[in-house]
């Protein structure tokens, strides 16, 4: 089912919105069109990212580079440093309202983009060893009533080393769109709660189910302490991504995937899907950065 979505001027575009169309769905469909290869990373017109991971890298090494064959790249993942400096986001919606980003503002030559996963669903204990091997910096967004079961997975997730964070799904994963004010806010103020409560921290960062939120959710979440809203450019699928526009990653990019097991996979695994989406990564010469190190 296809959604509308209110844009949020600067920051969203209609291309985004189509990703509501994959966002948390029920099913997820494989999309068999490859992105475009990039220039290889570190070479002359690498971006300032890119470089700067690949220098790290040679001098101190990475957990990436010991573990990336086992986990079927072909070459060491690479990792954005933290920016000396923090993006200038877009303004809120409005005065008592957050930021709502699908796109990091970074420099058009910065090819950095950020793994996001939602729901929490599965709880594959090869991706806990894959996500420890490679130290991927992934912000979670956990709906209660399906991660609950082992929080202590994604508590293993945050501790692994790689800076992971735990962040707000909702309580239920409702369209919050067609709830009153009151019960968005339940659904958002009471997954804080449980989120604090179980981790020790509340959330600042929040994700709508489907992308779907209106200007109740907006007000809601800046009540329950959110200070950003987080959509994203690109949805990955069994084997590829569906992009927002065209057919490539852009600077910047926030990327979607779930925490997905067989059933929903067609029978691939999320060792595979999440396979899929690294190698398209760096095929396309992109470093994955921390999403709060830019926030």
């Amino acid at each position: 089912m296809k959604y509308a979505r209110r844009l949020v001027a600067g920051t969203l575009t209609a291309g985004a919105l189509a990703l509501s169309l994959s966002g948390c769905g029920n099913s997820v469909d494989p999309i068999e069109r490859l992105g475009r290869k990039a220039t290889q990373t570190g070479g002359p017109s690498a971006s300032p990212s890119a470089k700067a991971s690949a220098a790290a890298s040679a001098q101190a090494g990475t957990p990436g580079d010991e573990a990336y064959r086992k986990w079927g790249l072909t070459a060491p993942l690479q990792y954005a440093p933290k920016p000396a400096q923090k993006p200038r986001l877009p303004q809120p919606a409005g005065p008592g309202k957050p930021v709502v980003v699908d796109r990091i503002p970074v420099a058009p030559n910065d090819k950095v983009v950020f793994l996001t996963f939602d729901d929490g669903a599965e709880k594959d204990p090869e991706f806990l060893k894959m996500a420890a091997d490679l130290k991927l910096p992934i912000s979670m967004f956990l709906t209660d009533n399906v991660a609950s079961s082992d929080y202590g997975y994604f508590e293993k997730l945050r501790d692994n080393g790689s800076n992971s964070t735990v962040n707000n799904h909702t309580l239920t994963h409702p369209n919050m769109r067609t709830l009153a004010f009151a019960a968005q806010k339940k659904e958002i103020c009471g997954q804080q709660e449980r989120l604090e409560k179980r981790f020790g921290k509340r959330p600042v960062l929040f994700r709508p189910p489907f992308g779907n939120y209106n200007d109740d959710t907006l007000k809601a979440a800046s009540e329950c302490g959110i200070g950003t809203v987080v959509l994203w450019r690109e949805s990955m699928q069994i084997n590829d991504f569906q992009y927002a526009e065209g057919s490539a990653l852009k600077p910047g990019d926030i990327i979607l995937a779930h925490f997905r097991g067989p059933s929903e996979l067609k029978g691939a695994s999320e060792i595979h899907m999440v396979t899929r989406m690294l190698q398209h990564i760096q095929e396309q010469g992109y470093t994955v950065g921390r999403l709060e190190d830019y926030l």
